[in-house]
């Protein structure tokens, strides 16, 4: 039978009792457009003027840029107001993260954070701005966090009440239709050398496309489709994954297609903490695009707003003009070509529960109050030790008004190594529009694609 979606379930099919996250009322909602953004973030700037007002955002490209060409950089001028080295980290240890601080008291004099003016540049178009204020009145999270209901295409929850409202607003955040690219992964070692694996990703994003009802959708946020077209001894291999909104009823279903066995077999175990394939045990499935996944591991807690030195507006990393080679440093990325600014962000902590295993016993994210991406987390281990930091840059895509990442990269602590992927550079131009439909990510399109 055809799965129904979260909204037709009940708190007692789910199996618990308890009362269901209220949504926020009309009045309440009203504040969207006005004092707060479309999307929840608080439109004014802050009192120093470092953070300035949101007018809108990047929601027209910059001369110079055509449809089809990379994202070029909106702001050439612009030069570091400062640098944060190990030698100045005291002057800014408030507003900075503790993986920051670590990293910059671990890896210094190399690794420095160049501060640049503050531009708030998420935008999105303006049927998504439309659903965030539906969402807003209609949405509810489910009391044990697994699901959410009555909410479509965007972030369910732009005026949060809790963490986890916070984090399923990053995994339901809008990030187009549908989209096509091509970029490349690698795992350097400690001085520096790396191989890339190359692969090409295709998304339909089901929860997100216009007109769509979440009794039509089967529970599924998107499906995602990896092809590896390099190394050669990994060429041909396919990862096949369908991405559901509730995992605990529905788990994430993911397949793969080994070129060597000539097999599509079923990998049940692409979740939690199972080591991301080709990450050299360097980052765990749960986080890629920062966190993805059933929330039901943790206990949530949203700690409030800070401002904090974020990465942002990464257009050097994602020049057509820049080569892995640039990019790849050891022990961590070529630090002149990053770019960080101050912005607000919601900072939730997860805790793991009382009898769950997770390699990670607590987490800390930092969501970007402008498009609900995470940009920067902490990963701490078992016996509650920082273990390793994440950034994600990101860049506002112009073929569609999306604020999304180019580039992620999980640093390791003790190996004194890290994980990059996203490198993108010699690559086409994302394409947002490849007119996929649903059923070319079926299980028996994925084998007719790989014995092609």
């Amino acid at each position: 039978m055809r799965n129904h979606l979260v909204a037709g379930l009940t708190v007692a099919v789910l199996g618990f009792a308890g009362n269901l996250h209220a949504k926020v009322s009309e009045s309440e909602a009203e504040r969207l457009g006005s004092e707060l953004t479309p999307v929840g973030a608080e439109r004014k700037g802050n009192a120093s003027g470092s953070i300035p007002e949101w007018t809108g955002g990047l929601s027209t490209p910059p001369a110079g840029w055509a449809p089809g060409q990379i994202e070029i950089n909106p702001f050439p001028e612009d030069e570091p107001l400062f640098v944060i080295t190990a030698d100045n980290v005291d002057l800014y240890r408030d507003k900075l993260t503790d993986g920051h601080i670590r990293m910059l008291e671990k890896y210094g004099p190399d690794f420095v954070m160049p501060v640049y003016q503050t531009r708030r540049t998420a935008a999105f178009p303006d049927d998504v701005y439309d659903k965030y204020r539906e969402n807003a009145t209609s949405a509810e999270l489910l009391s044990n966090g697994n699901g959410v209901r009555d909410t479509i295409m965007t972030s369910p929850f732009p005026i949060p009440e809790d963490g986890l409202e916070v984090i399923w607003n990053h995994i339901l955040r809008y990030r187009g239709e549908e989209l096509s690219f091509r970029s490349s992964s690698a795992t350097p070692q400690r001085n520096g050398s790396y191989n890339q694996i190359i692969n090409q990703y295709d998304y339909f994003f089901a929860y997100s496309r216009r007109g769509a009802v979440l009794d039509d959708i089967d529970n599924k946020i998107f499906y995602l489709k990896t092809d590896t077209i390099a190394p050669s001894n990994l060429a041909g291999t396919i990862t096949l994954v369908h991405e559901t909104l509730d995992q605990i009823r529905s788990p994430r279903l993911a397949w793969r297609y080994d070129s060597g066995s000539r097999r599509l077999r079923r990998s049940p175990n692409l979740a939690y903490e199972t080591d991301l394939p080709n990450s050299s045990s360097l980052r765990s499935v749960d986080q890629k695009d920062m966190y993805n996944g059933a929330p039901n591991q943790y206990d949530w807690e949203l700690k409030g707003k800070r401002e904090i030195f974020v990465p942002y507006n990464a257009y050097k990393l994602h020049d057509e003009d820049v080569s892995p080679d640039d990019i790849i440093r050891p022990r961590h990325i070529n630090q002149e070509l990053s770019r960080y600014e101050l912005h607000r962000v919601w900072v939730v902590e997860a805790r793991l529960r009382t009898g769950i295993s997770h390699i990670y016993s607590r987490r800390v994210f930092y969501v970007d109050e402008d498009s609900w991406q995470i940009l920067a987390t902490e990963e701490y281990d078992r016996d509650g030790e920082l273990w390793r930091v994440s950034e994600a840059h990101n860049i506002s895509y112009y073929s569609e008004p999306v604020f999304w990442t180019t580039m992620e990269m999980t640093y390791d602590l003790k190996a004194q190594r890290y994980y990059i992927d996203g490198l993108d550079n010699g690559f086409p131009a994302y394409n947002f529009n490849p007119g996929f439909r649903g059923n070319q990510f079926s299980a028996s399109a994925a084998r007719r694609a790989a014995r092609r």
